[in-house]
């Protein structure tokens, strides 16, 4: 456990440790601090885990006063074979006003086969005493595979949230799916868009973060990981609110399909639904392109685009709806 701040932004968390070099994941990131007027303590790094160790659980950062919360640690490396560790989860913004902290990346899968980690979240805005605008933080990006195996998943953007009249709260982006495989995998999906709440008795702006890319493909097989959705948005006074734009589909491997693009967020019940969906993700040689992703309502926002078939053999995508 990180110790407590006085002062500037929270804590980063410990990398975690990595895996043993033959068999063994790696460990999961320290969490952030959160955000004080002085820096929290950084959270505790992750043991080394043994030959076929599980992973560690983090460390968590310290608490502080004011604002931005700490980084989440970077998850461990695996070896030759295992999984990379997730990444910590960001801090929370500080009561004072404070954004939230980056989630940390995911580990590196294992050099011949392994699954890259899951990035972590990002840490929420501050949940009180809001000023004029306040962001969760970003997700922390999946981890890469290694020469096989499927690419970490983007950690979820965290909390936007403010209680001022006038104020604009935004959602964290999420963070972006690890590349699969360098000879055969998947790429990683990408996180979803933090949501984003404005609590007050007057107009308020809420927009939700936008959602991560998918991690591309193998080199030689293997499909794009999808876009991750868009972030919630929602205003109190009004049911207002437009939810963050869709994250694009990771491009394929020579052999395999494109990702399919992310959906716009959910807006409020009276938001205008603005966002714009993913494009669908390009496959190269062989393989179809990946599907646009949706626009909010039918009515309003924009779709995205659907990805290009194979040089060699392939249909594009379908456009979003």
């Amino acid at each position: 456990m990180g110790s407590a701040g006085l002062q500037f932004g929270g804590g980063n968390g410990g990398q975690g440790g990595a895996g043993g070099w033959l068999l063994g994941n790696g460990g999961g990131g320290g969490a952030g601090g959160l955000g004080g007027a002085a820096a929290g303590g950084s959270g505790a790094t992750a043991a080394t885990p043994g030959c076929s160790a599980a992973p560690v659980a983090p460390g968590a950062g310290g608490s502080s006063v004011e604002s931005i919360g700490g980084s989440g640690g970077t998850g461990g490396h695996a070896g030759l074979f295992g999984s990379g560790g997730t990444g910590g989860v960001g801090g929370v913004g500080s009561a004072g006003g404070g954004f939230g902290g980056s989630g940390g990346a995911g580990g590196r899968g294992g050099l011949i086969f392994g699954a890259g980690g899951d990035g972590g979240a990002g840490g929420a805005g501050s949940l009180t005493n809001s000023p004029l605008f306040i962001s969760g933080g970003q997700g922390g990006n999946g981890g890469d595979a290694g020469l096989f195996g499927i690419g970490g998943a983007g950690g979820t953007g965290g909390l936007g949230y403010v209680d001022t009249t006038g104020a604009t709260a935004t959602g964290g982006a999420g963070g972006a799916g690890g590349s699969g495989g360098t000879l055969f995998g998947i790429g990683g999906v990408g996180g979803i868009g933090g949501a984003a709440f404005a609590d007050t008795v007057a107009g308020a702006t809420a927009t939700g973060g936008n959602g991560g890319a998918g991690g591309t493909g193998g080199r030689l097989f293997g499909n794009g990981g999808a876009g991750g959705t868009g972030g919630a948005g929602f205003e109190s006074f009004g049911g207002g609110g437009e939810g963050g734009n869709g994250g694009n589909g990771g491009q394929a491997a020579l052999i395999g399909n494109g990702g399919s693009g992310g959906n716009v967020g959910v807006p409020g019940p009276n938001g205008v639904g603005i966002g714009i969906g993913g494009n669908g993700g390009n496959a190269q040689l062989i393989g179809n392109g990946g599907n646009g992703g949706n626009a909010a309502t039918l009515l309003s926002g924009t779709p995205g685009n659907p990805g290009s078939g194979g040089l060699l053999f392939g249909q594009p995508g379908q456009p979003g709806l």
